[in-house]
Parts: C-alpha cells; sequence; structure tokens
C-alpha cells in the first residue's frame, strides 16, 4: 500500500527475509536455492515458490495458537494461491481450505484436502456451487445474505441433505487498510448486518430444516497490521453470540476469517502470537470451535517473481525496463502495493544506489512496479526478484498484451519443479476459434 515512510535499504529488506541472502557466486539465494540459477534453467519471468518457507510459516501460524490452548481450525485461503502443489504441502501440515468458488473447493479437495475442513465462504455463490458443496458434505459454508440462505435451504431439502452453515456478519468496522480490500464496513458488499442477525438466526434455527446452523462468521479485510480491527471486530462478534445464547440459540462455531497482514515496506507487521492472543482475550472463554483463514501471512514470503533487464532508458526519470509486467504481477497497478526489488547478482556495494523506475513492457502507464525506487545499479540483462509475490500474484496473472502465462518452479531443500510449465503463443491461440463464415482476406 502507499506510504509516506521510507523505503527500506537493501539490508533491511535482506533482514526481514529469512529465507533470503546472498551467497558469493551464487547471487540470491531463497532458502538453499540459487534463484540465479534457476532463472538461467527456465527463463524469466519465473515464479518461485518455496514449500519450505509455507511449511515454516504454517507451524508458526500453529505454534502460535497452541501457546494459547486455543484448539484453532485453520483454513488456508485459496484465493491468495491456488496452485495444488502449494495446497498439498499445507494439507499436510493440517490445513483445510477458505474457499471462495467451486473452482477453488475442487482444487482444494484434490490436493489432498479433507472435505470437513474446508469452508466455503464469499458472495454470489451459484445453484451449482451450493449443490457442490452439498454432495461433498464440506464442513461450513458462510451465508452472506437472506436471499442465499433461503436459495441453499432450498437445494439442500431438494437434494435430502442438510447444510451445516454459519452467518457471516458484517459488523461495520473499517478495517484500517486498503480500501479496495476492506470487507467489514456497512457499505461493502459482503455479509448479513449485525444488527439483522438475532431475528434471522432464531428463524433459521427453528424453521429451516435444509440447514444447520452452527455459528458465525466475520471476515474484516486484507492486509491488516493493527491489532484494533481484529480485537474491535471480535468483541463485537462475542457480544453477539452471548446475545444469541440468552436468547436460547445455540452456537458452537466461531470462524475468525484472515486477514493478518505482512511487512511488505516498513509496516510494522504483527506476529501471529497477536493474533492468537486477540482471539484468546476476546473469543476463547465462549466454548466454541474456532477457525481462522490465513492467506497472505502464509504465501506472500514464500514466493518470488523473477524478471530480467530488458533496457535502462535514460529520460526525465531513469526507466529499468523489465520482463515482467502487470500481467504477471498486477497488485501494484491494482493497489499502489509496494514490492521489494532484489537484484539476484551478490552486489559489490549494498549501499551504492541509484533512483529509478522498475517498469514493465505492458502498454498501460499504469504498468510500474516501483517509482523512484533507491536500487543498487543494473543494465541490461541483469535478473531481479520481486519479493512477497507468493499471494495474489499468480491467482491474478492474465495474458494480457498476449503474453503467456510464465512458469512456476517449486523449490523445496535441494529439491525443485515446474509446477506450471511456461504457456506457449501456439497453446495460448489455440484456445480461440475463428468462424468459418467470416471473410478472410
Amino acid at each position: 500500500m502507499t506510504s509516506t515512510r521510507p523505503d527500506p535499504t537493501l539490508q533491511t529488506l535482506l533482514n526481514n527475509h529469512s529465507n533470503l541472502s546472498y551467497e558469493g557466486s551464487k547471487g540470491l539465494v531463497m532458502d538453499g536455492t540459487s534463484l540465479t540459477d534457476i532463472a538461467k534453467q527456465h527463463g524469466t519471468p519465473s515464479w518461485v515458490i518455496s514449500a519450505e518457507t509455507l511449511r515454516r510459516r504454517a507451524l508458526a501460524l500453529q505454534d502460535a495458537f497452541k501457546t494459547q490452548n486455543l484448539p484453532v481450525h485453520c483454513h488456508f485461503a485459496v484465493k491468495a494461491q491456488d496452485h495444488q502443489a502449494c495446497l498439498a504441502v499445507l494439507a499436510h501440515c493440517g490445513f483445510g481450505a477458505d474457499v471462495v468458488s467451486g473452482g477453488e473447493l475442487q482444487r482444494a479437495l484434490a490436493a489432498g484436502m479433507k472435505a470437513r475442513d474446508i469452508v466455503f465462504s464469499g458472495i454470489g455463490k451459484t445453484d451449482e456451487e451450493l449443490e457442490l458443496a452439498i454432495s461433498q458434505q464440506i464442513g461450513q459454508i458462510n451465508v452472506e445474505s437472506v436471499e442465499e440462505l433461503h436459495r441453499l435451504d432450498a437445494i439442500a431439502r431438494k437434494m435430502q441433505r442438510r447444510a451445516r452453515i454459519a452467518f457471516r456478519v458484517n459488523p461495520d468496522i473499517d478495517a484500517q487498510t486498503h480500501s479496495k480490500i476492506t470487507t467489514g464496513r456497512a457499505e461493502d458488499k459482503f455479509g448479513i448486518a449485525h444488527d439483522a442477525i438475532p431475528a434471522l438466526y432464531r428463524k433459521t434455527q427453528t424453521e429451516m430444516t435444509g440447514v444447520e446452523l452452527v455459528g458465525l462468521a466475520v471476515h474484516l479485510g486484507s492486509q491488516m497490521v493493527t491489532e484494533a480491527p481484529f480485537r474491535k471486530g471480535y468483541e463485537r462478534i462475542a457480544s453477539l453470540v452471548r446475545t444469541l445464547r440468552a436468547d436460547g440459540l445455540h452456537v458452537s462455531d466461531i470462524d475468525c476469517g484472515g486477514g493478518l497482514g505482512i511487512a511488505y515496506r516498513n509496516e510494522q507487521a504483527p506476529p501471529p502470537t497477536m493474533l492468537a492472543s486477540v482471539i484468546a482475550e476476546t473469543l476463547g472463554d465462549l466454548d466454541v470451535r474456532l477457525h481462522v483463514e490465513p492467506g497472505r501471512w502464509l504465501a506472500a514470503p514464500a514466493g518470488v517473481l523473477l524478471a530480467r533487464v530488458i533496457d535502462v532508458k535514460d529520460a526525465a526519470r531513469r526507466f529499468v525496463i523489465i520482463d515482467a509486467g502487470m500481467n504477471e504481477l498486477v497488485r501494484p497497478a491494482m493497489y499502489d502495493s509496494w514490492h521489494g526489488i532484489l537484484p539476484l547478482h551478490t552486489p559489490e556495494d549494498l549501499t551504492a544506489e541509484e533512483v529509478v523506475d522498475v517498469v514493465g513492457p505492458i502498454c498501460e502507464s499504469s504498468d510500474i512496479f516501483a517509482r523512484q525506487r533507491h536500487l543498487p545499479p543494473l543494465k541490461k540483462g541483469d535478473m531481479v526478484a520481486l519479493l512477497d509475490a507468493g499471494a495474489y500474484g499468480t491467482v491474478m496473472s492474465s495474458t494480457y498484451n498476449s503474453r503467456p502465462l510464465a512458469a512456476q518452479i517449486m523449490i523445496d531443500g535441494d529439491q525443485q519443479a515446474v509446477i506450471r510449465k511456461r504457456q506457449t503463443l501456439d497453446e495460448l491461440l489455440a484456445q480461440e476459434a475463428v468462424p468459418d463464415w467470416l471473410p478472410r482476406t
């Protein structure tokens, strides 16, 4: 996100990324693997994701809850990083999935995640997606509206099943994050208004036979780096639970959502122990099953985007033009997001800098990865890594400007594998057809 804080130095970036270091002729190394070697072998642009970093962060999150004696069920937000290989790593760590489409649900199942550990969130679930969720007997469907509730109840009764659900509450709380990724304000499209919950909860538990209403869910937004919105949101949910129980209604589950942010730039991003403490202090005495839906915090630091310098152009500014564009990583264009950039070669002097704009080749003025960034001198042919690209990177990439999708490589210790091969232009064009009845020249 945009900030008035000064940019971190290269040394600070390295200090903030324990999985990255410079090792002499190997250049920039990620969890023991030379990124230069990967770029030379697989070309650029390429995505690299570290299974070791994913695993390490997953265990750190689980340990944070264990220290609070909280039996929390962790569901990875698949929208952040949906590759089956990444989901398989997290499934092996005991994670379930938070999905927002039928496609994500099928990906999670294909990767080995158990249906009972899958939560289906998001507005606009189609009848077909609800039928899929019911037929697979997933753990929970987070209902976002009265209209969705009635559709779901009717579908489940027609299928002679009972869907396990929670109401997603819109608590009307500002997450204090970018306006495009806040989801808990009254004017946002997500969830059921807080004040409407008690009456709807009673009606659902006493009158609807196609659903089993077990609790509440809340998700305030993404990339939250302060404690306040978490605490305020969970306190509001705790109060609502007590109100429902006082009315004789059953509440057994609370889905706390996700949103825990990371330090892209100079943010003072909280550790997962903060989240665990807030949940323990606000919800720990309610005797409920607790769920969390982390995404960015787990995946972003596990991935980088590798690119090569095409040209360095001197004009009103010095432009470093790289072969990765907003079609690969759209976040800077969409959110003005900030990503650290490191050269793959070991700089002779980490403090030697020049001020440049790092831009991509896409025919859009917004195709900019860094404005007036202090970086070591770069020349044509040099390669760079864009950091913290493991979340909302590949999943939001496109073929804009007829640029085929980049390769994805997973590393794990001394092992590596191409987990998505580089798309060719022939493969891209093969998806299209020109009608026979169109005139040809």
